[in-house]
């Protein structure tokens, strides 16, 4: 497969279900959907005149919006190549799964890593079975892209971005649309740390016993 890559940098998980440890991204390039709150907009586009070698985007000295088109086995060279001691990989956007990510979380697992891919579930999630898949769902964000049923029943972390009331009801709208007995972890994530929408993500992770999913990364200022 040929993956549209932005970065591939070693950081800490900043938020989720896997908060606080060390992991490998891979930032793929594309992603159609247009959050307004998104704070890697320069992922959205992937312009021809953009495209870089692979070894130029490893040595990128900021975020912008210059990728490569490489294959899994590149990839897993490029991380094994560097040394990095983080065994948890994250797989991330953009919208990965826009393609297909069986080859890549494939030879990531031979090799000894764990996966995790973060995603709107707008697209067919295409993964090993052992990927950990974190699904932000994007309701009603755009006209014609809302997350698909597949992607909701894949998911084993649910993770929501929350700026108001109204954002709980819809999400558990959405949620009693599932009726298997997968145990998911449900995240809420208060979108740009606003004051009110903690305080609303608080009150309703206790009452439902769910999680609070702040950016770490961002009070910490790093990656």
């Amino acid at each position: 497969m040929k993956y549209p890559i932005n970065q591939i940098f070693q950081t800490l998980q900043g938020e989720g279900f896997y908060t606080g440890v060390p992991a490998i991204f891979i930032r793929f390039q594309g992603c159609p959907i247009g959050c307004s709150w998104c704070d890697t907009k320069y992922t959205w586009d992937k312009i021809a005149n953009q495209e870089m070698l692979l070894q130029e985007i490893m040595n990128k000295k900021k975020e912008n919006d210059h990728w490569a088109l490489t294959n899994e086995k590149k990839i897993l060279n490029v991380i094994t190549n560097f040394g990095w001691k983080a065994q948890h990989i994250v797989i991330t956007g953009g919208e990965p799964c826009l393609h297909d990510l069986r080859p890549l979380t494939i030879i990531l697992q031979t090799a000894g890593f764990t996966c995790q891919i973060e995603t709107s579930g707008a697209y067919p999630i295409l993964c090993t079975a052992e990927t950990w898949v974190t699904v932000s769902p994007k309701i009603k964000i755009h006209k014609t892209l809302n997350t698909i049923h597949q992607a909701l029943i894949r998911a084993d972390e649910i993770k929501y971005p929350v700026a108001r009331k109204r954002d709980i009801t819809t999400l558990i709208t959405y949620l009693d649309t599932l009726c298997d007995q997968k145990k998911r972890v449900i995240s809420l994530q208060p979108i740009n740390h606003m004051t009110h929408a903690i305080k609303l993500c608080i009150a309703t992770c206790i009452s439902r016993n769910w999680r609070l999913s702040l950016q770490i990364h961002k009070y910490l200022n790093i990656s």
